[in-house]
Formats: structure tokens, sequence, C-alpha cells
């Protein structure tokens, strides 16, 4: 995985399946507790967002550094890849809860 493009895919599916995976299965334990499967859904989608964000992108400290290259050593290129990389991660973040969204009826309750 040495390309951009693939890391921008696997950073892009990597917080898209988080939210998902966190929202589906969360929904699953809410029915067995009887608790309002769709509701709880849609708050877990909400919330783990930004953790997915983050996860997907990986040590968030070495983005600090890249920018820090980038900004104070002349390194515009690892700035531009950064910021793909959050981009990419808020992207299929973004994604998977639109999925949730539309999943759940759009929170319509």
């Amino acid at each position: 995985m040495d390309g951009l493009w693939p890391k921008l895919v696997l950073i892009f599916f990597t917080a898209c399946g988080m939210i998902l995976g966190a929202s589906i299965l969360g929904a699953l334990g809410a029915s067995l507790v009887r608790e309002p499967p769709v509701t709880v859904m849609l708050r877990i989608a909400q919330e783990v967002k930004i953790w997915a964000i983050a996860a997907a992108i990986g040590s968030s400290f070495y983005i600090f550094e890249a920018f820090e290259s980038g900004i104070f050593r002349g390194e515009v290129s690892a700035v531009i890849r950064q910021l793909c990389y959050v981009l990419s991660s808020l992207a299929g973040a973004q994604l998977a809860y639109v999925l949730i969204l539309a999943l759940t009826g759009g929170g319509r309750e």
C-alpha cells in the first residue's frame, strides 16, 4: 500500500465500516435490552462519527508532524497528502451516516 489512491480507498472504507458496524451491532444490542433500535442506531452513528474519522486516519500525531514539516520545511506535498487522508475519512464517515439515515427513515419517528 505505497500509493496515495490505495491508502485513500482504505481510509474511506475503514471510516465507513466503523460507523456501519457500530450502528448495526448497537441496534442489535438495543433490541436485546428492549430499547428502540432505530433511535439507538441513529445516536450511535452520530456519536461514533468523529472517532471513526480519527481511527481511519491512524496515527493522529503523524498528521501534525506532516503539517509541521509541510508548513515549516516547505514540503507542501506532505500537507496535501494528509489533507486528502482527512477528506477521505470524512467522506467515508459521512456516507455511512447518510446510509444509516436512509436505512432508518431519515430520523423520522
